[in-house]
């Protein structure tokens, strides 16, 4: 048998179910090579001795005479972002203010995840609290990218916040990662890193049990390494939960099945907003390029105009950061994580929080309650949200007249660690491809369709109207099969260079 490793949850899953593997070898053969690849930083929290019991449990429910109860994940093993909640199980959400912090309950995902024969093989290191484009921004230091530069031995970014998981994906570790996007944590990432990221519609995945940022904005999803692994992990994932008062009554369709590889008939949308000035001509050409396979596939191209989408970012980060000043105030020292004592409770809350928030955290908790004081309200808060209303409408206006919409999932390959650190406004503008499907609540998926001149993974995103991930999937997976895209990154880690 082939390295375990370099199969995908599909594949897995028939070779499981004809007991040509069992879960137990094939989470031993991820547990190794998560332990291997400490020098990337993509893991938080390793599980093998708990990896090793789901597997044994897996096999055992699958050997039972009657066949047993099989789940649509028995058996794979997948790596958690260390934002969900895991019973019993340290979450840091990448913060040093949750340091020690072991929930007595299980996020409604990896619940689902779990019920499905899933096997975790740890957390995944993020951006804290997931604030950042980079995954530079946590406690525990940057995730290294699997990528570089042929000839080139600097670190790159894996993007964030998913960075992690991200990297466990492409890195082989991980058959498969939970994430979350809130403004394109999960699609930057996979376009970084050569994997397959979809941010579902918002209330598709129950957001019960994952550390919030932005409520209105955060999404679960999957990375994986194909479409189809994605569509399968998302049957999983997604559904009705009662205890998310933001969660879809919507029917979970089986989105693998959406597969045909047909696109005929289909009106893809261009947007001309979409063209940045200084954007890398690469990133046009592989863009142009998946309008050709699109058109060869029997797709019609329409241009359209979003256009409110120049607005995107800047009411992203008004809307961002005022919700998170909100969400973060939980955190004071009083009831779990970090403690840093002072001379009287306030004391207390200002050490606690001076100590436990990283930079990036505390600039858009000082943002966002500055957005939210009283005589900037209607100037930036309110507006912000009128504007989020526009760019919701755009979109609704033209799914009048086209299926889905393609653009570039990034406007560069991966930069290396340090190199936009220092600048937050140009660390901001990773996510200008990503941040309007957030603000409009639609789904979208990245899809990587080639390489950069200089050998680094560029990723085609995949935009539907809300509840329509079929659809989505449809395209992803004509664009994929077109793509051909098979590099993978050296296993440099590994050699521990």
């Amino acid at each position: 048998m082939a390295d375990l490793t370099e199969i995908g949850i599909a594949e897995a899953r028939d070779l499981l179910a004809k007991g040509e593997i069992s879960s137990v070898d094939l989470t031993a053969a991820h547990s190794a090579a998560t332990a291997a690849a400490q020098p990337l930083n993509a893991m938080v929290t390793e599980t093998p001795e708990l990896a090793k019991e789901m597997a044994a449990a897996s096999d055992a429910r699958r050997s039972q005479a009657d066949g047993g109860e099989v789940g649509a994940l028995e058996g794979i093993p997948l790596a958690i972002k260390d934002l969900f909640c895991t019973n019993g199980i340290l979450t840091t959400a990448g913060s040093h203010i949750l340091d020690g912090f072991k929930p007595a309950y299980e996020s409604t995902i990896t619940d689902k995840l779990w019920n499905a024969g899933a096997v975790m093989l740890g957390k995944t290191n993020l951006d804290e609290f997931a604030m950042g484009s980079s995954n530079e921004t946590s406690y525990h230091g940057p995730v290294n990218n699997p990528w570089r530069v042929k000839g080139d031995d600097r670190n790159l970014v894996p993007g964030g916040s998913s960075g992690g998981s991200a990297a466990a994906v492409a890195g082989r570790f991980a058959m498969g990662a939970t994430a979350t996007d809130t403004g394109g944590s999960i699609r930057q990432p996979a376009a970084f890193t050569g994997t397959v990221g979809c941010k579902p519609t918002y209330g598709r995945c129950s957001r019960w049990g994952v550390v919030a940022f932005a409520s209105s904005l955060d999404q679960a999803g999957p990375i994986t390494r194909s479409v189809r692994d994605n569509a399968i992990m998302l049957g999983a994932m997604a559904g009705y939960d009662p205890k998310d008062s933001t969660s879809s009554q919507h029917d979970v369709p089986d989105f693998e099945a959406a597969l045909t590889g047909d696109v005929r008939g289909l009106k893809i949308g261009v947007p001309k907003e979409y063209v940045l000035d200084g954007m890398p001509g690469e990133i046009e050409a592989l863009w142009q390029q998946g309008i050709g396979w699109l058109k060869d596939a029997g797709a019609e191209i329409v241009d359209i105009s979003l256009p409110h989408t120049k607005y995107a970012l800047p009411a992203y980060y008004i809307i961002a950061p005022a919700e998170a000043s909100s969400n973060l105030a939980r955190y004071d020292g009083v009831r779990f994580g970090l403690r840093v004592e002072g001379k009287d409770l306030t004391e207390m809350y200002e050490n606690t929080r001076a100590a436990g928030f990283g930079a990036e955290v505390r600039r858009r908790v000082l943002i966002g309650t500055y957005v939210l004081s009283a005589g900037y309200y209607d100037a930036y808060y309110l507006k912000a949200q009128k504007v989020r209303r526009l760019i919701t409408q755009d979109f609704r206006d033209a799914y009048e007249t086209v299926d889905a919409i393609l653009t570039p999932s990034a406007p560069s390959a991966a930069f290396a660690i340090g190199e936009k650190s220092d600048d937050p406004i140009s660390m901001y503008l990773n996510d200008v491809f990503t941040v309007p499907a957030n603000l409009a609540g639609h789904p979208g998926i990245s899809v990587p369709a080639g390489l950069s001149k200089e050998g680094l993974p560029l990723g085609l995103q995949v935009l539907a109207p809300a509840f329509d991930e079929e659809t989505m999937y449809r395209i992803a997976g004509v664009l994929e099969a077109a793509a051909g895209f098979t590099a993978e990154p050296e296993k440099w880690w590994r050699s521990g260079s």
